[in-house]
């Protein structure tokens, strides 16, 4: 038995039994037929979402960002695809079955190159899923004459020692993706010192669910009442923790 266990287990105060807190979050995907290369990706959206609500987070997969973008390459061999891993990343670390990367401030397998439902192409990442996602925000704000928007462009990780991928934020925009608890105090009364919530890749996760990562053809996902503070402009640095100063920088070996 661990001591340090039984010692916290005799001395835990008793209390209510734990309830789930919910806000109402509604978290609907929607199926789409198949995006077409370099096809309008606004008027795409338009003629699936006939309308939003006010106050919705609209998440949008980067593989239809990309196809919009054109940013699709042959790739024959593994070779080729070795050579472009190396284009689109700023360091690489050979691991198993592929190579670990850094992008963007990102950690990622393989650049984030895309195979699947590629038509045996690779559909590379957004080249800039900031300042894509605030242009679909400035025109679907027109479109529906609404106030409050956010948009979120989606990819799916693989988290270290876990199964199955989640989502990530490549970009957003609309709203605040990070929130500071620091300074706060907890139920307890106790000043938090270091705790914050990654709102944009919390919700990025929520919408990456229900899309689906195989053949549900569902690019677009809306979120509405999600609990964020809306924001004109986007800090896109707010979620970057540079290697030296991350907690599991001494995993990694990155220069």
């Amino acid at each position: 038995m661990n001591p340090v266990r039984n010692r916290a287990r005799a001395c835990a105060p008793e209390g209510p039994a734990g309830r789930a807190i919910s806000n109402g979050m509604k978290v609907a995907p929607v199926r789409t037929r198949v995006f077409k290369q370099d096809e309008n990706l606004v008027r795409f959206i338009t003629r699936h979402i006939p309308a939003l609500k006010n106050g919705s987070v609209l998440a949008v997969t980067s593989k239809i960002v990309a196809l919009a973008e054109g940013a699709v390459v042959q790739a024959t061999n593994a070779r080729a695809k070795e050579v472009i891993i190396r284009a689109e990343s700023e360091w690489q670390l050979q691991a198993k079955y592929g190579k670990l990367t850094l992008k963007d401030g990102l950690l990622m397998w393989n650049a984030g190159i895309d195979e699947s439902n590629a038509r045996g192409n690779v559909i590379l990442l957004p080249e800039d899923s900031f300042a894509v996602a605030k242009k679909i925000r400035s025109s679907l704000l027109q479109n529906y004459k609404i106030r409050k928007l956010g948009i979120i462009i989606t990819d799916s990780r693989v988290m270290p020692l876990r199964a199955g991928v989640v989502g990530v934020a490549l970009g957003y925009a609309g709203f605040k993706g990070l929130r500071d608890y620091r300074g706060e105090k907890d139920i307890f009364g106790r000043k938090l010192k270091y705790t914050q919530t990654d709102i944009a890749d919390s919700l990025a996760t929520a919408a990456v669910l229900v899309m689906g990562e195989g053949r549900e053809q569902q690019p677009l996902c809306i979120i509405e009442d999600a609990p964020v503070v809306f924001a004109e402009k986007v800090n896109r640095s707010e979620l970057v923790v540079a290697p030296k100063d991350d907690m599991y920088g001494p995993l990694l070996k990155i220069s």
